[in-house]
């Protein structure tokens, strides 16, 4: 982070500054993180409120807080009506004073991986700030934000949402030169009711975007694929597009393909398994091409992405391969990560799944097509949560050998009395349920 005056922060965000100036270097919101030259901002929340360590923030070395009434305490205080949107204005203006271009990517599934791609295919070119993780919300994208010092040379934002008019507030704050739609699916429709609800959430990236900014979008994504837009990019493998895949070949290190785009043919090798990755992977060289970098440069940055945390992360355990997907979980992401189960495993397959959240009045229908699919492409499914047990009551009506279980303690020490070497085994879950608590108490047992 750039240094920064208290006094200029103050006017930024339409403060009243109590004390004198100051220098400050890092921004938090966690007292427990507070490093010197820090302004802590007292953020409010339904279970928390960050104005009772307001004290503590300035005992424990804070430079400057950033609250929404006065305290009697020793360092500078910017008074605000409203911390949390006092944050988006500080981000959005310490933002604008990089020249940079930015890129914004949102969607129902793939978000985070497209993130990636595209941070690995135009790092050819660019030193590239991201998001880390999921700080993707009017919380942690401001986070990643004030993170961003002079050694960068562009930026890749991931926004996420629950509700409707949060991309809007998230583009509106970094104002993207280039914006990704990755898909339209039914993640979070507990909240906005229809796929209809969703898709207009998602085109609220434009909100923040010049008329004149590319916007990537998939073009096998039902809602997205009729898009018009003045300077619209479309990238698909089942229909024509301006980015296409062909000649799709998956192994058990990845998944290889050839890029079409005009007359120009480019072979991509991805070293992550799903033919999902596939779209990432146009998503991310469509927006190489809006910066000028050819498909070729683009493949190159790609032939070194790899995922983070706990996404599709393949690891080999004695004689059982282990795919652990725990960060997330939709319909889409459940058929993906089982489909990666059917490809790689030589074996046995088993599938151990769980709920999938936030899915309203589509949640026992979906759950249902989960345990369908999953029938398919497993030969055990192992279940457990309150809606994941119909899928393997799914599961189990379609032929599959299914179980399910009251609680991940009794899933895991069946796991592990019934699992032989060659065995594949697939963890995918939503994050709510913690799936990687199954992993590692599987690994202490084993050993």
């Amino acid at each position: 982070m750039r240094p920064l005056s208290v006094k200029d922060i103050a006017a930024a965000v339409g403060g009243r500054l109590v004390g004198g100036d100051k220098n400050v270097t890092s921004v938090c919101t966690d007292t427990r993180k507070i490093s010197t030259g820090c302004l802590f901002i007292a953020l409010k929340g339904l279970r928390y409120d960050g104005h009772d360590y307001v004290d503590a923030a300035s005992e424990y070395g804070a430079a400057a807080v950033m609250t929404q009434r006065e305290f009697q305490i020793s360092v500078p205080q910017i008074i605000v009506e409203d911390t949390r949107a006092a944050y988006m204005s500080l981000a959005s203006w310490y933002l604008s004073g990089f020249n940079i271009p930015v890129v914004a990517v949102t969607g129902s599934v793939g978000k985070t991986s497209t993130r990636e791609m595209i941070a690995a295919a135009i790092g050819i070119k660019y030193h590239v700030h991201k998001n880390e993780g999921n700080l993707n919300n009017d919380i942690g994208l401001p986070a990643t934000i004030m993170t961003l010092d002079d050694s960068y040379t562009a930026a890749v934002y991931e926004m996420g949402m629950n509700h409707a008019g949060e991309i809007s507030r998230l583009s509106k704050l970094v104002r993207p030169d280039v914006g990704v739609i990755t898909n339209i699916g039914i993640s979070h429709i507990e909240h906005l009711g229809s796929r209809e609800n969703i898709f207009a959430a998602k085109m609220e990236i434009l909100d923040g975007m010049d008329p004149s900014a590319p916007l990537i979008l998939n073009a096998d994504s039902e809602f997205l694929a009729g898009v018009a837009y003045p300077d619209s990019v479309f990238f698909g493998v089942n229909v024509s597009a301006d980015y296409m895949a062909r000649d799709i070949v998956t192994s058990d290190t990845g998944v290889a393909f050839t890029c079409v785009h005009g007359e120009n043919e480019t072979k991509v090798e991805l070293p992550v398994m799903g033919v999902h990755q596939v779209y990432n992977a146009l998503a991310a060289i469509a927006v190489a091409g809006c910066f000028g970098i050819s498909e070729e440069e683009a493949a190159k940055g790609l032939s070194d992405y790899h995922n983070t945390g706990l996404r599709q992360h393949i690891e080999h355990l004695g004689g059982l391969t282990l795919i652990e997907d725990c960060y997330n979980a939709s319909p889409d992401s459940m058929k993906a990560g089982l489909d990666i189960l059917r490809s790689i495993g030589k074996h046995r397959r088993i599938a151990v799944l769980g709920d999938m959240l936030e899915l309203g009045d589509y949640s026992d229908e979906a759950h249902r097509v989960v345990g369908e699919y999953a029938a398919l492409r497993a030969d055990l499914v192992l279940t457990t949560g309150d809606r994941a047990a119909l899928i393997s009551e799914r599961a189990g009506e379609n032929g599959a050998q299914a179980l399910h279980f009251e609680s991940k303690e009794k899933l895991t020490e069946c796991l592990k009395n019934l699992l032989s070497d060659g065995d594949t085994i697939l963890f995918k879950a939503s994050r709510g349920m913690k799936f990687e608590d199954i992993i590692d108490a599987l690994k202490k047992m084993i050993g």
